[in-house]
C-alpha cells in the first residue's frame, strides 16, 4: 500500500453511510484526528492546503483534502459537533493533541492512552525491545554485534530500542535533548553525544522521538559504507525521505562513494520488517489497549459529551492496575500488596 492508498482508505473509514462522520475515534498515530482538523480548518482557509511544509505526506493529505473540499463542501463543519471525542495511542499522535490543545485548535475532547503505564511500558519498552532487532536482521541480515548503533530519544520507546540492539552486543550512543532522559541515559551505561560528533562513526541510526526532521539529507551524506538507518517513532518524517529521495536512489540507496540502506520508508521497521511479535506481549498489549485503555475511555467520552472540554487527559490509573493484575495471573506471578488494588 502507497502513501496515496493509505490516506484515502483513512478517508474512507471515516464515512458512513450518508456521509455522516463518525461520533466516536480510537485513533492511532493521530491520523484521522489530523484528517479531520485539517479538513475543518481548510473549510476556513483554503490557502493552509497550499503549504505541503516540504513533506511529501503532507502534501498527498492537502491533495485529499481538496478533493474532498470540493466533493462535499462543508462537510467537517458538519461532522465535528457530533463528534464527542478520541482516544489516541501514540507519543507521536499525543504530541500532536497537546499541541493543538496549547494552541487552541483541538476540536472535540481527547484522552491520553499512550501515556498509560500499561501502554507506554508494555507497547513502548517491551515491544520496542523485542521488535527493533527483529526487523533490523529481517530487513538486512546484518549481525549487529560488535557494531555502532545510535538512538534518538531516550523516551520509553528509546529505553526498548537501546535494550534490544545491547542484547545483541552493540556499542550504544543516545542523543537526546531532555537534559534528565540524557541523564538517564548515561545512568544506564551508555554514551550520549549528538549526530553532528558521530554521524561518520555509527553503523546503525534508529529514530525514537515522535518528532520531525531527526536525521536530514546531509548527514546521509556524511555516513559510513552500508550505515542502516530506520525509524521507529511513529511517522518516518523524523528521516527527511524527501530530501534522500532527492539524493539517493531509493531502497538502496547509492551515491557516488557509499551505499545507505534505509528502512524508514514504510513508517517504523516493527511494523513493516518483522515477521511477528512475540504471542505473549501481543496478547498482553491487546488486552491492555483494546480493552482497558479505550473502551474505557471511549464510555468517559460519551458520557461526558456534550459537557467534556475539549483537553487531552489521562487514563485513569485503577483501570490499568487491573489489568495489570489480571496480567500477573497470566504471567504465574503473585501479587503481594492486594492492598494496593
Amino acid at each position: 500500500m502507497n502513501l496515496d492508498e493509505y490516506w484515502d482508505c483513512t478517508w474512507k473509514a471515516l464515512c458512513f453511510p450518508g456521509m455522516k462522520g463518525p461520533q466516536l475515534i480510537v485513533d492511532d498515530g493521530g491520523d484521522a484526528t489530523l484528517l479531520i482538523h485539517r479538513g475543518y480548518f481548510a473549510e476556513e482557509d483554503p490557502k493552509i492546503l497550499d503549504d505541503d511544509e516540504n513533506n511529501e505526506e503532507l502534501a498527498i493529505v492537502n491533495k485529499l483534502l481538496k478533493k474532498i473540499a470540493k466533493e462535499h463542501p462543508g462537510l467537517f463543519h458538519k461532522w465535528v459537533p457530533e463528534l464527542k471525542g478520541v482516544s489516541e495511542e501514540t507519543t507521536t499522535g499525543v504530541h500532536r493533541l497537546y499541541e493543538r490543545q496549547k494552541a487552541g485548535k483541538l476540536l472535540f475532547p481527547a484522552i491520553n492512552v499512550n501515556d498509560s503505564v500499561t501502554k507506554s511500558k508494555f507497547d513502548n519498552i517491551y515491544g520496542c525491545r523485542h521488535s527493533l532487532v527483529d526487523g533490523i536482521m529481517r530487513a538486512t541480515d546484518v549481525m549487529i554485534a560488535g557494531k555502532t548503533c545510535m538512538v534518538f530519544g531516550f523516551g520509553d520507546v528509546g529505553k526498548g530500542s537501546c535494550e534490544s540492539l545491547r542484547g545483541q552486543g552493540a556499542r550504544i550512543v543516545v542523543a537526546e535533548i531532555d537534559p534528565i532522559c540524557a541523564l538517564q541515559a548515561a545512568m544506564a551505561g551508555y554514551s550520549v553525544g549528538t549526530l553532528e560528533e558521530w554521524v561518520g562513526k555509527v553503523d546503525i541510526f534508529v529514530t525514537a522521538t515522535g518528532n520531525k526532521d531527526i536525521i536530514m539529507a546531509h548527514h546521509m551524506e556524511q555516513m559510513k559504507d552500508k550505515a542502516i538507518v530506520c525509524n521507529i517513532g511513529h511517522f518516518d518524517n523524523e528521516i527527511d525521505v524527501s530530501g534522500l529521495r532527492k539524493s539517493f536512489q531509493v531502497s538502496k540507496l547509492s551515491t557516488s562513494n557509499h551505499k545507505l540502506i534505509n528502512m524508514s520508508l514504510r513508517r517504523e521497521p516493527p511494523l513493516s520488517c518483522w515477521q511477528k511479535v512475540d504471542s505473549s506481549i501481543l496478547d498482553v498489549q491487546l488486552d491492555i489497549l483494546l480493552l482497558s485503555c479505550p473502551i474505557h475511555s471511549q464510555i468517559k467520552l460519551w458520557l461526558k459529551f456534550p459537557s467534556g472540554k475539549k483537553t487531552t487527559r489521562l487514563v485513569f490509573t485503577h483501570f490499568q492496575r487491573n489489568s495489570m493484575r489480571k496480567l500477573l495471573d497470566f504471567i504465574w506471578r503473585n501479587l503481594v500488596l492486594n492492598s494496593l488494588f
